[in-house]
This record gives C-alpha cells, structure tokens and sequence, in this order.
C-alpha cells in the first residue's frame, strides 16, 4: 500500500527485465502563455497543443521556522516563476516511485503545482481536474504521470501538485503540537497542504481558462486515501465540487499512536525514546531533553527550535535506518479533531454534510495486490534459462492456489475497506449522487518470461495509463498494454467516465450502458473492463464473508491464513486488533505474526539472497 504510487516505475523496472527486442489577463507571446498569478508571472510552454505552467508555488516553503506549521498563503504577484529541476518533496529515492538518486532526495521548499491546459484555454471555463498523486504520503511528485492525452482529448485542464511527505507532512510531538495556536496544533500539514492548493487553484485558475465552480480533486492510492480525507474533513467544504477516490483507503491513526505508542513498528516518538534524538549529539543541547521532560512549558520552545534545526535529509535518514517496516509505517493522518474527525476518517465521512452532496466516485481494482505478491519468492519462482544470451529471470507459479486466494481476499477487503464502507459513510450523510467501480482490465499478452494476465492482471494502479494515455513501459510495454483493440476500447471508456463526471457530476463510459448510482441496499458497481465484459455487477461483501471464505479455504496452512486475515483487519482502514484476536476462535494467538512475517523473508534472503523474484 504505502508503494502503491510506484506501480508505473515498479513495472517499467520488472518489464525491462524481460526485454528482447488571480490578477490580470493572460498575456499571449508567440508559442507560449505568460499568466499573472497571485503567486508571480508563470510562462507556459506549448507542446503538441498542450499548454505547460510548471513549477509555480502555491505556499511561502515550510522551512525553518515554518516547519510542523499549515502552510502560509504566498502572495508575490511580480516573482518570475520559472521551471526548477529536484523540487519534489523530501523522501527516499525510489525506482519504484520515479524518484531517481540515492538516500534521501528533494527539498523542504516543495509547495509546487503544474497546470496544463489544452490550447485554446483562453477565456474558456473548462472543468478543472485535481490530481493528487499516491505513495503511501512517503513519496511522490506531481509530474510522474502526464495527462496531455486526457486533456487534448476532452478539453479539460489539469493541475497536479506536491505536497509535504512522511514526517515533513504528518508528524505529532508535544513540543511541536502542545506549543502551537489554531490550525499549527494539528499533526496533518500535508492534507494542509492539499488543501492550500485548492485554495490556490480557486483564486487563479480563471486566468488560466479554468471553472474555479467546477474543481474535481482525484487521486489513486494514498491519493485517494486524501480523497477520502478531504471528503471527510470538518475543513474540505467549498474546496471542491466532486471527487474520484481511485483504490482509495480510510486508515487513520489516534493521537496517541502518532506520539509513538509502540504498536508493532510504528515510530517511536514518545519523549525518553525518541529516535529523532538519539541518533544526534545534542551539543550545546545536551541539557534540553531532560529539562523539558521535567518542565515542557518552561523549556518546550528551546527543544522546538532544536527539532527546526535539524537538516531536514537527516531526519529522514533516522527515520528511515530504524528499519524499512517501521518507516513505511509511519503514522500519517491523525485524528487531531481539526482536519480529521476525532474518530477517524469513516466517522468524517458519515458527518459531512456540509459537502453540499457534491457526486463522487470510488473504486479499486480486481487484482490489488497481484504486483507484490507477484514479484514474493514465497508464491513464484525464478530460473535463468537464457542467462548466456539476457540476464533476465523466467517467472513461474511456485504456490498458485495461495498466491490466487491472497490476491482475491485482499482485493476484496480492499474494495469492502476503501469502497463500499466509505460509499456508505457518505450515504449516511445524505449523499445520493454516489458511484463504484471495479477496474477489471485483465488483456495482458503473455511471453515466454511471464504469464502476465494471470501473474498481474489487473493490478493496483494499473488504471492510471487509461486516464492519462500514457502506456509508455520501455520495449516490454507490449505485454503489458499491447497496442491493439481492447486497448483502444478501455482508454476510451476510462477517459469519457473520469471527463464526463469532471464535467456533468455522472459518470458515461461512452458504451451506451448508464452507470447507476450506488446504494447500501444494492450496491451496484460498474465493472470497467473491455467492451465485451464491460457491465453493472452487484456484490454485497462483509468482513464475515471475506473472513470466512479464508477459514474455509483447503489451500494453505494455520499460519498462511492467520497473516492473510491480519492483513485483512488491519489494512486499509483502522486496524482491527480485538476483531482479529477473537477470530477463528483466536486460533491466531498461538503465532506471532510480526516474528513469523520476519522469519519468512529472512529465510528466503537466505535461500536466494533477495525476497523479491526483482
């Protein structure tokens, strides 16, 4: 989940392996657009109809002083705003994420966003579409995915943004928090962040040929978690007018979790453990911990001024060395009871109606999970059958009917947790222009490595490319996204359903079918997938069922079942604890599942020196 920005990268990365063969007018200059923001004067740049504002920031930076602080509205109306290179977010380089480098890249000054628009923008109303990238809220940049084709295709214009990531973006500590007034006391400056943007976007899209009335903010993955936040945040109402939640979730964190309540791996933040801390000398500081602990009032703002004063990239690095599952488990979104309902994102969703019922979409895929277990020696094989001519690995099943009952459960609790559950939370609310989908897009081609509709199928994130149009995967895209038919026909009807809905509130596929709105009594959901199998499904899952059907399964042993249903309890929405304690007559009690998760890939590192076939 907290990887899932990275499907295009993780797959660029897998299938090259296999390669063989708001102030005044617009002004018009030559090829280019130069538009007067309340930020500066931002140049665009013309491409195959495509006009390009890049890099303009929506936000003073959050350095120094405004570190752990809401973002501050940046008013320089005559700054000549031109493109940067490495303003991204600061956060671990990734393959997987598109973020080249290595340890800790990116910078504190981030608050950037893109505008692209189609050419003949000037003084349209075009419906706005909001991008917010996924990544587990650890990685991302606003311009790893490209939306020229959507956008020269539908007339729509299209920001992306970044915004403040890990514990520069989510981070709780009483010196921080306990010291703070009005809106700093919160631990969530990147959902802040998200919300400063649209702010911008309201204010100066107009010069940019863009309806300020007409804002639809969506976002795959932990994109569409803070879809779902926004949604539910006592401060989201007026940002924006409908809202596409794509593989979306709702986990949330207590307060007193994000201090650093040790449960299993979640950073330890507490004063008296404080990794942050104990990885420095604290010079001239060496008395600040010991006093504040006794007197945080007296001495909480000199032990502020030392967390400010850390460097930003070491931070991140302690952080990080503590181990790679404790990082990526990082408590996000706090229940602070200013940006996030006190009782967490369901609870926000089922009292907010103060969104004026604006129509929203969500939705996950058929085959969530199918690109980590894919790549899990524990499930497939690697043998080298060619090493002589490609160094590249042949990719065989070792565990099929688990890998297939891990996929399918997954999938399925991802699509009652962060679908159905949410859709519903809505509804309580008085929603009624409610819609869900399953991206089911299977047509993969398989080759003599790979048998890639049934090793991948449809993964998570794999609908993005249909919305952009962007299939670009290096000489193995073919495989993947073969050029053909049936992939003409699913871009086709995932750009009319994402465009349709930006501009009318319902969702038409182009097809002729009508999409019917979702309730809690039907639950009906479109299935997205090629012309043939495209239709209207229902599926009343529960937890009971989901669970039940692992119970019952005669594939895998006591162990296996126990670390599915715990990551089906405690994934994508609040952890389950008690649930899953009492279930299967608390048969689960006897392992414990963190040491048992440990030894499994730790045995395999053994056997084959990585626990990835990658």
């Amino acid at each position: 989940m907290n990887q899932s920005l990275a499907t295009k990268n993780f797959l660029i990365t897998i299938l090259c392996l296999f390669a063989i063969g708001a102030c005044v007018n617009p002004v018009q200059q030559g090829n280019s657009l130069k538009i007067a923001t309340s930020s500066g004067l931002s140049q665009g740049t013309l491409n195959k109809n495509i006009i390009s504002w890049e890099d303009i920031p929506y936000a003073i930076p959050p350095e120094g002083d405004l570190r752990w602080k809401a973002p501050r509205q940046l008013v320089s109306p005559e700054l000549n705003i031109e493109p940067q290179e490495g303003n991204g977010c600061l956060q671990a380089a990734s393959i997987y994420a598109g973020i080249q480098g290595e340890g800790i890249v990116g910078q504190e000054d981030c608050l950037y966003l893109d505008i692209k628009a189609p050419v003949n923008n000037l003084n349209r109303r075009l419906p706005v579409m909001f991008w917010i990238h996924g990544g587990g809220n650890t990685s991302g940049v606003k311009d790893y995915y490209d939306f020229s084709e959507l956008i020269r295709e539908h007339q729509v214009l299209v920001v992306t943004i970044n915004y403040r990531l890990g514990p520069m973006g989510w981070f709780t500590h009483p010196a921080i928090q306990g010291l703070q007034n009005g809106i700093d006391k919160t631990s969530n400056f990147g959902t802040l962040d998200i919300m400063e943007a649209l702010r911008w976007v309201q204010a100066n899209i107009q010069n940019f040929g863009g309806d300020p009335d007409n804002i639809t903010i969506f976002g795959e993955s932990a994109g569409g978690n803070n879809v779902l936040s926004l949604l539910a945040s006592p401060m989201g109402n007026g940002l924006f007018h409908k809202a596409i939640s794509q593989s979306g979730y709702t986990t949330s964190f207590t307060k007193e979790e994000a201090l650093g309540v040790n449960q299993k791996g979640i950073i330890l933040n507490r004063l008296g453990s404080d990794p942050v801390l104990s990885n420095y000398d604290l010079s001239g500081y060496g008395s600040i911990k010991n006093l504040f602990i006794r007197d945080p009032k007296k001495f909480g703002e000199e032990y502020q001024r030392y967390l400010r004063s850390i460097d930003g990239r070491a931070l991140l690095e302690t952080y990080e060395k503590l181990s790679k599952d404790t990082y990526d488990r990082l408590p996000l979104l706090t229940r602070d009871g200013m940006v996030t309902h006190i009782n967490g994102v369901s609870a926000g969703l089922a009292s907010s109606q103060q969104k004026n019922n604006i129509p929203v979409i969500a939705g996950s895929n058929k085959d969530e999970l199918s690109l980590w277990l894919g790549s899990n020696r524990y499930f497939v094989k690697a043998s080298y059958p060619l090493t002589k001519l490609v160094p590249i690995p042949k990719i065989e099943f070792k565990k099929e009917d688990l890998y297939k009952l891990w996929v399918k459960a997954r999938s399925q609790g991802w699509k009652l947790r962060g679908v159905d559950e949410p859709l519903m939370e809505l509804e309580k609310a008085g929603f009624n222009s409610l819609y869900a989908y399953r991206f089911d897009w299977d047509d993969q081609a398989s080759s003599y490595f790979a048998d890639f509709p049934n090793l991948i199928g449809a993964a998570h994130g794999f609908e993005i490319s249909f919305i952009t149009g962007d299939f670009r995967f290096g000489p193995i895209g073919r495989y993947v996204y073969p050029k053909g038919e049936l992939r003409d026909q699913m871009m086709k009807t995932m750009m009319n359903s994402w465009t349709s809905f930006a501009k009318t509130g319902i969702p038409q596929t182009g097809s002729g079918l009508p999409w019917k709105k979702f309730n809690s009594k039907e639950r009906v959901f479109m299935r997205l997938d090629s012309d043939e199998y495209l239709s209207l499904d229902k599926e009343m899952l529960s937890l009971e069922f989901i669970l039940e059907n692992i119970r019952l399964s005669s594939v895998g042993t006591l162990l296996e079942k126990c670390l599915l249903a715990e990551e089906i309890f405690f994934n994508i929405g609040d952890r389950l604890e008690d649930q899953f304690d009492e279930w299967n007559q608390a048969a689960c009690k006897q392992f414990d599942t963190d040491f048992e998760r440990k030894k499994i890939e730790t045995d395999l590192i053994k056997e084959y020196g990585s626990a990835s076939v990658y």
